[in-house]
């Protein structure tokens, strides 16, 4: 059921963005540029309602027809959430999964929905080389290279820790983590996307301890003070 419901969403997701940018390609024509994304669509229907900017009438329209398209979907994915975040709230996999930071209802219902049993994973990197978030070793002259995620893995937990990590991530540079702790060694290093794809790497194998040891998530940094 979790698994049939969150396809859905993804659907409507899918439906909603290609819906989005066939507004965008429109309005294009007509010179007005718009970034990629859902966050840009206030500034859609301003330029559309815009009677200075000069948009045929027919054109206004067919965007029109385009918005509410849209707003259709984003109310057909936000009662899919709720149905998904209610959902989340009767499992306790689920809720031992959300008590890690970066980690919502959509995340825990997709780790119960599409991953196998913990159990048949040896270790955390495992079920993380699973996920299609370990990377690939190349080793030469004795020396081992760490290239590219394979991103051959399960792609919907693993879009979604990416998200998640993104977040922690974005987080972090309003509050600044621990000093000393990883993520601000990592932070103080390398590009935010790359620290984001090593920290959903990093989440997915404490998602398997977590699991397996039947726990609730611990900070490292509070569990060094300690």
């Amino acid at each position: 059921m979790r698994a049939v419901l969150f396809r859905a969403r993804e659907r409507i997701l899918h439906q909603r963005t290609e819906l989005v940018n066939a507004l965008r390609a429109v309005l294009y024509e007509y010179g007005q540029v718009i970034p990629q994304g859902i966050g840009h669509i206030k500034r859609i229907e301003a330029i559309v309602e815009d009677a200075e900017i000069g948009l045929p009438e027919l054109v206004r329209e067919e965007c029109r027809d385009l918005l509410a398209q849209i707003g259709e979907k984003t109310a057909r994915i936000a009662e899919k959430t709720k149905k998904l975040t209610d959902l989340s709230r009767q499992s306790e996999t689920a809720r031992r999964l959300q008590t890690m930071p970066g980690v919502g209802p959509l995340i825990a219902l997709a780790v119960e929905a599409f991953a196998p049993a913990m159990q048949s994973f040896r270790c955390g990197r495992n079920f993380a080389a699973w996920l299609g978030l370990v990377p690939r070793q190349f080793s030469s002259g004795g020396k081992e290279r760490l290239g590219r995620v394979s991103k051959a893995g399960q792609a919907d937990i693993r879009r979604l820790l990416i998200i998640g990590a993104m977040a922690r991530v974005s987080w972090a540079g309003r509050k600044p983590p621990a000093q000393g702790s990883w993520l601000s060694r990592m932070l103080a290093k390398k590009p935010r996307m790359l620290v984001a794809i090593a920290l959903a790497n990093k989440m997915g194998r404490e998602i398997w301890a977590m699991l397996t040891k039947q726990e609730d998530y611990r900070d490292p940094a509070l569990a060094v003070v300690a």
